[in-house]
């Protein structure tokens, strides 16, 4: 779990209940007109912009924020260098007694070079991959994105109503109060979904889709100097350059 996403969120959330229950009541937060516009009305509208498929798949990837974490270059890195090894002392066959490799699209990559596919081949497949998951990544970030800019619009809509119904009762003071209730707090409600969840969300998965993009590029990297039949040290220097310079030197240290 990303603690970060989940602590931010849920403070986030506590410091508006605390706020408001700080000022009296909560109950009077709490306004049905108001969330089925705002809500229903983001939802409605972001299903006119993207197919059903799209939203789905976009809440499955939106859990990314809260439940992936990527893996540490440093750790594919070591990995490669490892594999490199075997590769140079036993055959690229050598490398199938390797199965542990946890992650996926690495371990997708050394079993077509253990296959013995064309190098060219196997680095055309990877990189589509690369490119077809990051394209499932950018739909899930742009619906967030387009939720993060609906609902505080539908909460500007239901704060229009909420007027109109109000002025067109000035000389009934009991439905005054209801519907200034509609108008403010619509818009508390679009702010709250758009500022707390759904912008932070989609920037968080924008931060985890270039994390995955730098380490499945740096695998590629790493076999396809494996398939060629590079010396691992002078495979792990090349792989380095996708360590921020702090980190290069802090393992050259630890290998000295």
């Amino acid at each position: 779990m990303d603690l970060a996403t989940f602590f931010g969120l849920i403070g986030a959330l506590i410091s508006i209940g605390a706020a408001i229950l700080m000022g009296g009541s909560a109950i009077v937060f709490v306004n049905l007109p108001g969330l089925i516009i705002v809500v229903g009305g983001s939802i409605a509208i972001t299903l006119m912009k993207f197919p059903i498929a799209y939203m789905l798949n976009a809440f499955k990837i939106g859990m990314k924020a809260f439940f992936h974490r990527s893996e540490k270059p440093i750790v594919l890195i070591e990995q490669a260098v490892q594999l490199a090894t075997v590769a140079r002392k036993k055959g690229l066959i050598g490398l199938e007694e390797h199965t542990d490799i946890q992650n996926e699209f690495f371990k997708k990559g050394i079993q077509m070079v253990v296959d013995g596919h064309d190098p060219e081949l196997v680095h055309k497949t990877l990189s589509k991959d690369i490119y077809l998951t990051l394209e499932r990544h950018e739909q899930g970030q742009n619906i967030f994105k387009a939720i993060g800019d609906v609902a505080p619009a539908m909460g500007m809509i239901g704060t229009l109503i909420g007027l109109v119904q109000m002025m067109s009762n000035m000389d009934d003071p009991k439905q005054i109060g209801p519907a200034m209730a509609v108008a403010l707090l619509t818009t508390l409600y679009g702010a709250i979904i758009a500022n707390t969840i759904a912008l932070p969300i989609a920037n968080k998965l924008a931060i985890r889709s270039s994390e995955e993009r730098l380490n499945n590029s740096l695998i590629v990297e790493g076999i396809t100097a494996i398939h060629e039949g590079l010396n691992p040290r002078v495979m792990e220097e090349l792989l380095k350059r996708y360590l921020p310079e702090s980190k290069r030197e802090s393992t050259q240290k630890e290998t000295s």
